[in-house]
């Protein structure tokens, strides 16, 4: 800032002419002043062009509002079938392996011991038929339920040994009258086949035809049929004619 200086006077001089000394005096304050006036004002001038300026503080830091910083968004899973790759998922435990029931014992099959009859001597059954004797039963079955005549050879009746005689010839085998002849006439075997003849009792009471199976076709006795039935005993022979 500029600085006022208070003006100088200079000492009164002796008394003159009141007007002149008046205008005089006027005249020197004047150029004095404009003096003082002129000195002053260059300093001014000087003090202030080379003044610096003022320092002006900078406008302040408008206040930092702090913002809160937005809330994190929850996440969100799209559903898996959605989504493009692969996903990691725990596996589910194993369960338990299911306890293995230990296989049962194969049953052990045993060969069949062939059972021995001590009681009786029926033949045994025969697996196959030749073709003469298929003859002779089928000729023997053909008259089943033909009464039992004493003495009778033909289908009007027939004892036990007419009947064998008569099926036999049938097939072009000649045998002779009797049970006892006939088992004479034949060749005796132990094994028996079905169409050879069986024998009751030694002489022969009494003949059949073998049918296999412990059967037999014959004419049994008074008042019966030709049929055929089991052989009731094993006090018996086999012939083959």
């Amino acid at each position: 800032m500029s600085k006022h200086h208070a003006g100088r006077h200079r000492a009164q001089n002796r008394p003159t002419n009141p007007l002149g000394t008046t205008t005089g005096r006027t005249t020197a304050v004047l150029a004095v002043s404009g003096g003082i006036v002129a000195t002053l004002a260059g300093p001014a001038s000087a003090a202030s062009a080379s003044a610096p300026a003022p320092l002006v503080a900078p406008p302040s830091a408008p206040d930092t509002v702090a913002v809160a910083a937005p809330a994190a968004s929850p996440a969100v899973v799209a559903p898996s079938f959605g989504e493009v790759g692969f996903h990691s998922v725990a596996p589910k435990p194993k369960p338990a392996p299911k306890p293995v029931a230990a296989p049962a014992p194969a049953p052990v099959q045993r060969a069949a011991t062939p059972q021995v009859s001590r009681g009786t001597a029926r033949p045994a059954v025969s697996v196959s038929v030749s073709a003469p004797a298929t003859s002779v039963l089928a000729v023997a079955a053909q008259y089943a339920g033909v009464p039992y005549v004493w003495g009778g050879t033909t289908p009007s009746g027939f004892d036990c040994s007419g009947f064998t005689q008569y099926v036999f010839n049938k097939i072009g085998v000649s045998l002779p009258r009797t049970a006892e002849e006939q088992r004479a006439a034949v060749t005796r075997v132990s094994t028996p086949q079905p169409g050879d003849l069986v024998f009751f009792g030694s002489p022969a009471y009494h003949v059949g035809i073998y049918a296999g199976g412990g059967m037999m076709w014959d004419a049994p006795h008074s008042g019966a049929v030709v049929s055929k039935r089991a052989i009731w005993t094993s006090a018996v022979t086999y012939g083959r004619p």
